[in-house]
Order: structure tokens, then C-alpha cells, then sequence
């Protein structure tokens, strides 16, 4: 099966950024935060709509946000007048940090040790890397529509070249870049309020109907438009049901280099 080369399976729909827009520095990444000291500068790659970035900005001397995506950094900048946020992908990135920090992009990339290897050569001390590993996601009650649409995301992530369970080989791709000084750790996001359910329930419900991996499902034949329906019609009773729980959880490298 012929891959497709450059294609971010979310897309950048409002379905997809009110997640996104949810992350902070306490939530995504809370492994890095007792290693960061005020007068360091940091790379934070894969910003976004910079949530992250801006919290990390409240902490530290120096922040630089960049995304290859110019419609979520206009955005992100119209949202944080004052960050620095730049158009562009690490692997033609400039410069050098004390730390380069990146959550939830090598799951989306066709070449993650490459990428490792990029970031590490930007930074003066830490890497810091966090990865959702949807492969050990688990929920309750069991569902058949999660149970399928775990497998269609997985499909969808797989055409494009990518690896939607990095997260448990972070470790292993880090060593495979060169690296030799990484903590492996691993955390997670746990949904169980009804609070909770109803805002995680609805992102994803509404991914599968209204995001580009959702178009991406029915144009690589993976679902149809109906049972794409059906997967968020799973989601939806999933956020009814009182007893519901969803884990998501992460694997979490910290690189030291010198």
C-alpha cells in the first residue's frame, strides 16, 4: 500500500483544535516542568494553537513556538500577541535552545529518529518529547464503536505513514537517533467526570464526522460516511453512561545532551 507523504491525520478543525487549545504545561507536560530553571530559552515544536508554549512562556527567559501549519499560527498569534510563533518544521529550524520540546508530533511523522535527531542537535540540554500511544488507550464499559474507531484512527494514522502507539517506543527511537542519556517515564489523561466525558466524548464525536481524519477514513476506503456516524453516535452514548472512565496515556522522554 502506497503511503501518503506530508498528510496530518486531525486536520485543523475546530473539532481538533478545542482539544488542542485544552493542553497546558501542568497537563502535557508536567515530567519537564521540575528540570526547567527561569533564565533557560526554549524550542517548543509542534505549538499549535500554543497553549503549551504560552504556559511555558510564564516560566522562562525565552520561548520560540513554531508549527508548519500558517493557519494555526495565525491563529495562535492573534490568541498570544506577545509569543514569538513562526510558520515552519524542525527539520529546517535554525537556532539553539537550552531546551526543545515537543507533544504529541512524532506520532504524526513518516520519520520520528530523524526528527529526535534534529531536536537534539538544536538543544544546549534537555529534549523533552511526550506521545499519546492510542494502542493502550482503554475505557469502560467496552464499546464496539470505540473498539472500531480505535481501529479506523489507527488505519487512517498507518496510510500516512505514521505510528499511532510511539509512545511506548519513545525509549527506542531515542537510542536509534544516538541518544544515550534518557529518563523514560509515562503518564495520563483520565476522563471520568460527566464534565469530563462530555467535553472528551464531544471532540471526538465530532471528529468523526467533521475533521480530516474523518474525510480521510472514507476517501482511503477505511469507513463509510454512515458508520462514521456510527462511531460518533458510540461516542456520544460512551459520554452518557455514568460509569464511563477513558484513559489516554503517554509515553514521556527526557534526553540529556551536551
Amino acid at each position: 500500500m502506497e503511503q501518503r507523504k506530508s498528510r496530518y491525520t486531525h486536520g485543523h478543525q475546530e473539532s481538533v483544535l478545542r482539544s488542542h487549545r485544552w493542553r497546558t504545561a501542568e497537563n502535557s507536560c508536567g515530567y519537564l516542568l521540575p528540570h526547567l530553571r527561569p533564565d533557560m530559552t526554549l524550542l517548543d515544536v509542534g505549538c499549535g494553537p500554543a497553549t503549551i508554549t504560552a504556559d511555558l512562556a510564564t516560566r522562562l527567559a525565552n520561548v520560540v513556538g513554531i508549527d508548519p501549519s500558517d493557519h494555526v499560527i495565525a491563529e495562535a498569534r492573534r490568541d498570544h500577541p506577545t509569543l514569538d510563533l513562526r510558520v515552519g518544521d524542525v527539520l529546517d529550524h535554525d537556532g539553539a535552545y537550552d531546551v526543545v520540546h515537543a507533544h504529541q508530533v512524532l506520532h504524526h511523522v513518516q520519520d520520528p529518529v530523524a526528527v529526535l535527531r534534529k531536536m537534539a542537535s538544536l538543544a544546549r540540554q534537555l529534549v523533552a518529547v511526550r506521545e499519546s500511544d492510542y494502542g493502550a488507550f482503554t475505557w469502560h464499559p467496552a464499546s464496539p464503536a470505540l473498539d472500531r474507531w480505535r481501529d479506523v484512527f489507527v488505519a487512517v494514522m498507518r496510510r500516512n505513514g505514521a505510528d499511532a502507539s510511539i509512545g511506548r517506543r519513545l525509549l527506542a527511537c531515542a537510542h536509534a537517533a544516538g541518544l544515550t542519556d534518557v529518563t523514560y517515564t509515562w503518564s495520563s489523561w483520565v476522563f471520568a467526570t460527566p464534565e469530563d466525558r462530555a467535553w472528551w466524548g464531544g471532540v471526538w464525536a465530532d471528529r468523526c464526522v467533521d475533521s480530516s481524519f474523518s474525510q480521510q477514513a472514507v476517501d482511503d476506503g477505511v469507513a463509510t460516511s454512515a458508520e462514521m456516524a456510527e462511531l460518533a453516535a458510540g461516542w456520544r452514548a460512551w459520554t452518557a453512561n455514568p460509569d464511563g472512565v477513558f484513559i489516554v496515556p503517554s509515553g514521556e522522554i527526557l534526553v540529556r545532551v551536551s
